[in-house]
């Protein structure tokens, strides 16, 4: 997870894995075991005719906090782990305008699903959720996001 936490990698990995989400501006504000923080400004790359953030831009970077802590769970472990998106629920509270932080601060509980499924057979699911905040620190958007992970056979 530390290797996010330099601007220059995490570009590079929004580059060549997600490069919608480095043109939108989303942007890892910090990341820690137990909590990541995306941000992303509102401006021309990410905006909407009704003069605020696009809802899509906003699930991406609630949908990256999630994943930028199962990620570097999965990454730490010595077997190989997929992790794949399930089901994706999301509220709109408020217009996003400014800079917007999305934060998850379930690391942990995501870390209990990446080990067990290390050990497991089946499929494990991880419903974590993030949520939105502008600069005056009311939430704009809420996210629930299911993750499943899953042992790669030995094969793959």
């Amino acid at each position: 997870m530390k290797r996010f936490n330099r601007s220059s990698v995490f570009s590079w990995f929004l580059i060549t894995k997600l490069p919608i989400a480095w043109l939108s501006g989303l942007r890892v504000k910090s990341i820690s075991d137990e909590k990541a923080e995306v941000s992303v400004r509102y401006g021309f790359w990410n905006k909407n005719p009704f003069n605020s953030m696009y809802f899509a831009c906003q699930a991406m970077a609630g949908e990256m906090a999630t994943g930028l802590l199962a990620l570097g769970y999965v990454d730490n472990q010595s077997v190989k782990i997929s992790l794949l998106v399930m089901d994706f629920n999301s509220t709109y509270k408020k217009k996003a305008i400014g800079n917007i932080d999305f934060v998850c601060d379930e690391g942990l509980k995501v870390k209990e699903a990446v080990e067990k499924a290390a050990s497991a057979d089946k499929p494990v699911l991880c419903v974590m959720n993030s949520h939105g905040y502008d600069e005056q620190g009311d939430c704009v958007s809420s996210f629930q996001i299911t993750w499943t992970f899953k042992r790669k056979s030995k094969r793959s």
